[in-house]
């Protein structure tokens, strides 16, 4: 678990947050244990934006993996819950995944 969160937090820098300037990361593992990244990527036309959790959801897929195990999400503030949009996205691939999240990879 602290694993897959501290690399949810190295993800949070490349996140482009120009208008809330919150930084959020994603690290998402599957069962073959490989782990898959994503940050958030915000537009000036809201719906364009993607959260860090699909980021990293996305790059998976992309790359033939969608064997969902636990995913990690975090800000600039510590714990960070999926919105609506990203829960419904990967319970389509895995409604038991784990999620994880804290203030702090202490707090797990």
């Amino acid at each position: 678990m602290k694993e897959l969160y501290r690399e949810a937090m190295k993800a949070r820098i490349n996140a482009h947050v120009p208008y809330s300037g919150l930084h959020v990361g994603a690290a998402i593992r599957c069962s073959d244990g490989s782990v898959f990244t994503g940050c958030n990527i915000e537009n000036s036309s809201f719906g364009a934006t993607i959260c860090a959790e699909r980021t990293a959801a996305v790059k998976a897929v992309s790359e033939g993996h969608s064997d969902f195990e636990a995913i990690a999400v975090c800000c600039d503030d510590g714990a960070a819950w999926p919105c609506g949009i990203c829960r419904q996205f990967l319970y389509d691939f895995a409604p038991d995944m784990q999620v994880i999240t804290g203030e702090s990879e202490d707090s797990l």
